[in-house]
């Protein structure tokens, strides 16, 4: 199982969470589909560092305090070699203004207004929960289509352990 990384850029309005930056993925892994930013790991490089190069080459901004709010594990029945550990990351503080690469072209979407219907089927079971505040450590199997085959969502109070 391999070690991913997937960031979502948001805005505050009254002390919570208002709006999020998802991308449409334009190519590879996921294409099609409305989501954060990011991807694999370069060798010798740390989780946190690949989200922060991820985003800049994905959206033209550029990160520094980055805020875990997830770690979903994906496994995928029928294509063990998709099997990954999504190290999931709210970050609210930016430089720069999201911009379309090659492979993602940014759009901001209140909270209450996700695409859900173009997105991972697994997101409208813990995103709202991580928009919210809480801390999640979740697991989905999907199967041919990016079916549901399983889903195990456990609320956390850190990422240790």
């Amino acid at each position: 199982m391999r070690d991913v990384t997937l960031l979502f850029l948001v805005k505050k309005g009254g002390g919570k969470i208002s709006e999020v930056c998802l991308a449409m993925k334009k190519r590879g892994f996921g294409v099609g589909k409305w989501n954060g930013v990011g991807g694999k790991l370069e060798p010798g490089e740390s989780i946190e560092e690949a989200a922060r190069r991820e985003t800049f080459e994905e959206i033209g901004v550029r990160v520094e305090k980055i805020n875990k709010i997830a770690e979903l594990t994906f496994i995928f029945a029928n294509k063990p070699e998709w099997n990954q550990l999504v190290h999931t990351y709210f970050v609210e503080s930016w430089e720069g203004e999201p911009i379309e690469s090659e492979e993602m072209a940014p759009k901001w979407y209140g909270v209450d207004s996700l695409p859900f219907g173009e997105m991972w089927p697994d997101d409208p079971f813990w995103l709202p929960s991580a928009l919210s505040g809480s801390l999640i450590k979740a697991s989905f199997t999907f199967g041919e289509k990016d079916v549901i085959l399983d889903k195990k969502i456990d609320f956390v109070n850190d990422f240790t352990g």
